[in-house]
């Protein structure tokens, strides 16, 4: 090859990862018709949309430019895919496609799941997968929940409450359908709140593709991280306060003492430490949690300051067992200089995670983590059996 022909290591590197959102919310919430309002959303052009079954979204209305098997580009510039069985496939070949310039160089993709999924698969292929998460990065999800059916599908099934849980952004479907519900549409509004307190309530009515994207780590405008914006720490302390503040006095009469409602068992924390910890004990924390408890945890997303350079912050983003490769920050993007870690925890109480930070976080003087704290916890596996060996 000539010198002309050559490529720079810089050159070589892959683009910058594409944002991929994740529309979700169980069958009959309103998916369809949120999707055909925001393929008219000019802020929508130049986006992917990878939708199950064109069938099912009724695209015959909205003014079509030109249709290629199973590709579908809108009047508004977005481009519309069927998911081909699987998704991985699909994604892999919509790179390649893109890279050969045979279809548009979409900035951004909208992913819209099954009415009846649980969407932790669908982030796991988007965070996992070895080659697709150099390409795409997981930007938020959008949940719909029914105004009308919303308490009894949360009662119902688990998988509703799990989208919800989720959620960076929750919308609220079919309220004019309910123009006296005021009670109830409070009600469902506080539920959700408590469930997922970090995420943004919207009603559909209000919703646009401004309000529903761009939810990720860092500012689309300004390249830099809004640690703030994105972890929402302290909507999720305040509600933490009040949850606790409203145990101690109103003591069986809340919503969380119902052993019924399927979202009994999952609550939202947010674990704050002024001291920075030693990068072993960090590993050592998160491994744990991921090993022993992955399944109870349905996200996870966090601001880590480490002993080993002070001035230049971690972050994690993780749904269950499954993390995206942690970045390093070259600055703290504000005053804070605090660990802020979210979580929305299932199973799993905020003590148990609390203890078990506190007991890695003497690890850089001891070598090793507080035995007690972690022999005595029931929920730890091999507690009360020696869990680090015999001594």
């Amino acid at each position: 090859m000539s010198e002309a022909g050559k490529m720079s290591p810089l050159q070589r590197r892959p683009p910058p990862p594409i944002p991929v959102s994740v529309l979700t919310g169980f069958l009959g919430a309103g998916k369809t018709t949120l999707l055909n309002r925001l393929l008219r959303d000019p802020d929508l052009s130049d986006t992917l949309v990878l939708i199950n079954e064109f069938g099912e979204i009724g695209l015959d209305h909205l003014l079509v430019e030109k249709s290629d098997g199973d590709m579908i580009l809108m009047s508004s510039g977005c481009l519309c895919c069927t998911i081909r069985g699987d998704l991985v496939s699909t994604l892999e070949d919509l790179l390649k496609r893109r890279d050969n310039g045979r279809i548009a160089p979409f900035v951004r993709v909208l992913i819209e799941t099954t009415g009846l999924a649980d969407p932790a698969p669908v982030l796991h292929t988007i965070m996992f997968h070895p080659y697709l998460m150099l390409r795409y990065r997981l930007e938020g999800v959008i949940t719909l929940v029914d105004a009308v059916n919303g308490e009894a599908t949360l009662n119902a099934h688990e998988e509703s409450v799990k989208q919800a849980a989720v959620a960076d952004r929750l919308v609220l479907s079919k309220t004019d359908l309910l123009p006296d519900a005021v009670l109830k549409i409070a009600s469902l509004k506080n539920r959700l709140a408590a469930l997922n307190p970090a995420a943004r309530l919207i009603e559909a009515k209000d919703a646009s593709a401004a309000k529903l994207f761009d939810t990720g780590l860092y500012d689309p405008h300004t390249k830099i991280a809004d640690v703030g914006r994105w972890l929402n720490a302290e909507a999720v302390e305040e509600a933490e306060a009040h949850a606790h503040h409203g145990h101690g006095h109103h003591h069986g009469h809340g919503h969380a003492h119902d052993v019924n409602r399927h979202d009994a068992s999952i609550r939202a924390h947010c674990l704050r430490s002024d001291r920075p910890l030693d990068p072993r004990g960090f590993d050592l924390f998160l491994n744990m949690l991921r090993e022993f408890h992955g399944p109870n945890l349905l996200r996870v997303k966090g601001i880590v300051a480490l002993s080993d350079d002070l001035a230049r912050p971690l972050v994690i983003h993780g749904v269950q067992h499954v993390f995206h490769p942690p970045v390093r920050l070259q600055a703290w993007p504000d005053a804070d200089h605090t660990t802020r870690i979210v979580f929305i925890l299932k199973d799993l109480t905020a003590d148990f995670v609390d203890k078990l930070w506190a007991a890695f976080a003497n690890i850089a003087r001891t070598d090793t983590p507080d035995r007690a704290a972690l022999e005595n916890n029931p929920l730890v596996p091999g507690a009360g059996a020696g869990l680090f060996g015999q001594a």
